[in-house]
């Protein structure tokens, strides 16, 4: 926004996102000052496979396909299964980053037997969910139990049937 105060120039006083690292800064300018602005792209993308260097990701208007480096999916390959459907943020054809839905539902590979019966929220156990991460679900969970989890946290949200 511009103020013009009693004494000196205006200047505009403003939110800037660096679109890399998501961080938000403020700043302040002089009414008259030129800033480049950078152009951020977010189009709907298909998973498809990880080629071992990279994700490969299909757009889903043109069917265009492009390599996002591990490092840009970063935390995000803990919730990536074939076919998720992800929103990727791109600058000049570059990939910035990945965003999820908000939750994903994954089945569990493996975790200790449950003890059948036990349905009190106080103790938890560790899963593994097909696609590697490891959660922490409540006891009575068994191998091959479909889960909500929460892409943000890695936070069990409850089962699916």
């Amino acid at each position: 926004y511009k103020r013009q105060p009693g004494k000196g120039g205006a200047f505009v006083r403003t939110k800037l996102k660096n679109v890399v690292s998501g961080k938000v800064v403020d700043r302040t300018y002089n009414a008259g000052a030129k800033i480049d602005i950078e152009n951020v792209d977010r189009r709907d993308f298909t998973y498809l496979y990880n080629d071992g260097e990279s994700f490969v990701f299909m757009d889903a208007t043109d069917y265009d396909q492009i390599n996002v480096p591990a490092t840009v999916v970063g935390d995000a390959a803990n919730f990536l299964l074939e076919n998720q459907q992800v929103t990727i943020a791109l600058n000049n054809g570059n990939p910035l980053y990945i965003d999820l839905p908000a939750s994903v539902v994954l089945e569990i590979t493996y975790t200790e037997p449950g003890l059948q019966g036990d349905r009190s929220s106080a103790g938890t156990k560790a899963a593994t969910v097909e696609t590697g991460y490891e959660i922490q679900v409540p006891l009575f969970l068994e191998t091959g139990t479909k889960v909500k989890v929460d892409t943000r946290t890695g936070d069990y949200l409850g089962r699916v049937n």
